[in-house]
């Protein structure tokens, strides 16, 4: 395969900053609709961004659960790789692309930890299996192999039989307030529609990147 010859245009929107919504959640909210409606697989599926305090990168697919005027709401276990490199550094970006609709979605902000109380409401309306996997896997950990993790989800089923599967402490949710939007539009001649929303003494503001 020859990766220099792939190569597709882009042809299906436009963007206009005149024509975007002037809060960026309203604006995604649109995006997000839309991408549901063409049925696109996970539509909430994005991957996330994180850096230690020496600023080494690592980056992983996540589904994000909520989104609000506050932020975009995720979860895992706080000693995973990604749970160590937010408490080292809080910085973090999410960002989304749905091909069919030829578009991407950068969110720059700050993550932050939810309140145990809101970790508690989410993880009792996992499936059964998802929480005992929360139980089961030390994430990001080395082990020794598929059956000793199997071994791990049976143990706890057997542990939580007669119970209530509570949450694990090591296990919760994040939020990421966002201080810089881009919603990028493909566009013929790699010639893309970029509209950047940043905040400005508290205020969203809105202005035209160069693709």
């Amino acid at each position: 395969m020859d990766i220099f010859e792939l190569r597709e245009e882009f042809i299906s929107e436009k963007l206009d900053e005149k024509e975007v919504f002037p809060n960026p959640i309203d604006q995604f909210k649109l995006w997000f609709g839309e991408a549901a409606t063409v049925k696109i697989f996970e539509p909430n599926t994005a991957i996330l961004a994180t850096a230690n305090m020496k600023g080494v990168p690592s980056a992983r697919m996540i589904l994000v659960k909520a989104f609000s005027a506050e932020g975009f709401t995720f979860f895992t276990n706080y000693e995973s790789k990604k749970g160590k490199q937010l408490a080292e550094n809080p910085l973090a970006t999410i960002v989304y692309y749905w091909p069919e609709l030829e578009r991407q979605v950068r969110i720059e902000g700050i993550a932050e930890k939810l309140t145990p109380e809101d970790s508690d409401k989410y993880f009792e309306t996992r499936p059964i299996g998802s929480r005992l996997g929360a139980w089961a896997s030390p994430q990001s950990q080395i082990i020794e192999g598929r059956q000793w993790l199997d071994s791990k989800h049976k143990e706890f089923r057997e542990k939580f039989k007669y119970g209530e599967i509570i949450r694990p402490e090591n296990w919760g949710g994040y939020i990421l307030k966002p201080n810089i939007m881009e919603f990028w539009q493909g566009r013929q001649n790699r010639l893309h529609d970029r509209i950047e929303y940043y905040k400005s003494e508290g205020k969203w503001k809105i202005r035209r990147l160069a693709p």
